[in-house]
């Protein structure tokens, strides 16, 4: 009788008490509860990043086309001008300017592009998550800088 109760006590103090688990469980609550958010403010923040990137390399790729053809694309040929000599063009393209297809913004939606105004700058724009002009944070609208 004496070993069979040691090996139950024995038995018993190698596991976890109830009150054990929940403390474990209520410390990884808080534990996610204050780091998730964070974690999640930092990806939508790269989204952001990632459309500044893009526009900035977009940015340089049509500044090659302007040294090769003399003009930027105009509106209406856009920034396909970019991947496939527009038939307006009659020498002087040496693309494609950008590897691979024309990227979509990280939100799978299509850049807008106008073509060069009365200063002679062009515009790139991501409209942000929303798709709206204006806003703020993730929604705000990414541009080039000129």
């Amino acid at each position: 009788m004496v070993n069979s109760r040691r090996s139950r006590s024995a038995a018993a103090s190698l596991g976890f008490t109830l009150v054990e688990l929940l403390v474990v469980l209520a410390i990884l609550t808080l534990l996610a509860g204050l780091v998730g958010p964070r974690v999640l403010g930092q990806l939508g923040g790269a989204k952001s990043k990632t459309a500044a990137v893009q526009i900035a390399d977009i940015d340089k790729a049509l500044e090659l086309f302007k040294l090769d053809v003399g003009r930027f694309p105009s509106t209406e040929e856009g920034l396909a001008a970019l991947a496939e000599r527009p038939p307006t063009v009659a020498a002087g393209w040496a693309g494609p300017y950008l590897k691979g297809a024309i990227p979509n913004d990280p939100w799978g939606r299509a850049y807008k592009y106008q073509g060069p105004g009365a200063s002679g700058a062009v515009e790139i724009i991501s409209l942000g998550a929303d798709g709206a002009a204006g806003g703020e944070g993730e929604n705000a609208d990414v541009r080039n800088t000129r």
